[in-house]
């Protein structure tokens, strides 16, 4: 895609995050689950909404034609998203880490500012995450968390500090008891992500470049 512009959004962190439109009905363990995450199920459902939600928005982009071709693989995709944010929220609530709704909207404020505006950001975060309009708010809070993690844990950006927030996260994603559905792929802790998926995260440089 087009260099990634930056944005308070980002995070100092190169951690991964983030999905083939199948229909899974869930594994024989777990039916209709697409994954259990610490024995809260993540419901098919719910998975099928989100990309639902995304794809709505991609439909009415006038890049549509773009962004569907390059987001095929959204079920997976959000999947990695949404049990991503689970480890992310098991960190901060090890570290004691929170984040107020004052806090992500004073770092969404930014972040539109930074862009040109909400529309822009918006459309920004569509072509560049796959993040549908309402689900704003969840990258928000989650980059305010992660940002908040690596400075308590004095994990700058270096390769040191990278190394030590990944110990911390794969430590919590094993913790976790992350099991996937089959049809989607299986989640590594070390790598803290779906299978081979990498997703595409905003990045921040030392001391949350200001824009």
């Amino acid at each position: 895609m087009h260099r990634r512009r930056r944005t308070a959004l980002s995070v100092s962190v190169a951690l991964l995050a983030a999905t083939p439109l199948l229909a899974a009905c869930g594994s024989d363990a777990h039916p209709g689950a697409a994954a259990v995450v610490d024995g809260d199920r993540i419901e098919v459902a719910a998975l099928q909404a989100q990309v639902r939600d995304v794809r709505s928005a991609q439909e009415a982009s006038p890049q549509a034609k773009q962004l569907i071709e390059a987001t095929g693989d959204l079920n997976r995709e959000k999947l990695n998203g949404m049990i991503f944010d689970r480890v992310v929220r098991k960190v901060a609530d090890d570290q004691g880490i929170t984040a107020s709704r004052k806090e992500v909207q004073e770092t969404r404020r930014a972040a539109a500012a930074q862009s040109g505006g909400e529309e822009q950001l918006a459309a920004m975060l569509l072509q560049q995450q796959g993040v549908a309009p309402d689900e704003i708010d969840d990258v928000v809070r989650r980059n305010v968390l992660m940002n908040k993690i690596a400075a308590k844990l004095g994990a700058g950006n270096t390769p040191e500090g990278q190394q030590k927030l990944t110990e911390v996260f794969a430590a919590a994603s094993k913790a976790l008891d992350i099991d996937v559905n089959p049809r989607y792929g299986t989640w590594d802790n070390a790598k803290i992500q779906l299978g081979e998926y990498r997703a595409p995260w905003l990045r921040q440089s030392p001391e949350q470049r200001q824009m």
